[in-house]
């Protein structure tokens, strides 16, 4: 079976690939995509690629509950944004939003109080 392009991965992202990366998978694009779909308030949050990591994105949900994913280009995660009807933000412009800080600290809390 060959490699099916459904999202634009490799045609959106270019020659170009982080040097200690994989590259972003269907499966990535599809957990995105199964998040958002299972929860309320979603809103995406593009990530730069750095040298170790291509493009990411974050989808955060109402309550800060988050996931991130590789999404080789802002293009790809503009196109899945759109097709759900979602917003999606530069996160070097808007930063995260408070909500996924408190979700992460209500975690560290939770996991805190078990151990004791």
């Amino acid at each position: 079976m060959g490699w099916r392009d459904r999202y634009g991965l490799r045609r959106r992202r270019g020659p170009r690939v982080a040097k200690f990366d994989r590259a972003a998978t269907d499966e990535d694009i599809e957990a995105l995509i199964e998040f958002a779909k299972t929860r309320r308030g979603v809103e995406f949050y593009v990530e730069p690629e750095t040298f170790a990591t291509e493009t990411t994105a974050v989808a955060v949900a109402h309550d800060g509950e988050w996931t991130r994913r590789r999404v080789g280009s802002p293009a790809v995660i503009g196109k899945v944004a759109r097709d759900l009807a979602l917003p999606v933000y530069d996160v070097q412009l808007t930063g995260y939003p408070a909500r996924m800080r408190a979700y992460n600290e209500r975690r560290r809390q939770a996991e805190s109080d078990e151990l004791a």
